[in-house]
């Protein structure tokens, strides 16, 4: 029997495969290596578009937050316009009214009466005076009550006044200015 080594060619036929499998090995780990940067630039490709996206949202909301410090800015300087426009028309319309306070003052007050001061805080008249009898200051009372222009009378003190007279009196009141409408005022 004739006897015939196979072995070189087993041995040829593994040194083959061995040497296909290193050439699939080493491809496989260059597409892998390229798969990996492929995928290294499109991340990093996304995370620059993104840092750009970001940036440009910073500066719009920069540029958007100085447009409303703009507009608070013009919305104070319109409250102070309409403020001093609402002073000024306040003030416009309430000039004659000192005009007829004081008239209507001369009117309610009685004879054998006189004022020795008269303040106003606001809307409130507070006044002093010397009367001959206790008589002429509810006179002034009801008088002030009576007028249109004036409510509210509050008689604070009564005092003895000796040095104007015998029944002569001192006193201090306070009332409050109430314009009429302007039906009443015809």
């Amino acid at each position: 029997m004739a006897t015939i080594n196979l072995l070189p060619w087993r041995e040829e036929r593994r040194e083959l495969i061995k040497q296909q499998f290193l050439v699939i090995l080493g491809g496989v780990a260059v597409i892998g290596a390229l798969l990996i940067l492929l995928a290294m630039s499109i991340v990093n490709g996304a995370i620059s578009s993104q840092e750009a996206r970001n940036n440009y949202m910073k500066g719009q909301i920069t540029k958007i937050n100085k447009e409303v410090k703009e507009i608070s800015n013009l919305e104070k300087r319109r409250q102070q316009l309409l403020d001093r426009m609402t002073i000024i028309q306040d003030l416009q319309g309430t000039r004659p009214l000192i005009v007829r306070v004081f008239d209507e003052m001369v009117r309610t007050l009685p004879d054998g009466l006189f004022y020795t001061s008269v303040v106003r805080r606001g809307k409130v008249i507070n006044v002093e005076g010397i009367a001959e009898s206790n008589n002429r200051v509810s006179s002034l009372m009801r008088k002030l009550d009576g007028s249109p222009w004036f409510a509210d009378p509050n008689l604070t003190a009564v005092s003895a006044a000796s040095a104007y007279g015998e029944q002569a009196s001192s006193f201090k009141l306070s009332f409050q200015i109430s314009a009429p409408a302007p039906d009443d005022e015809k």
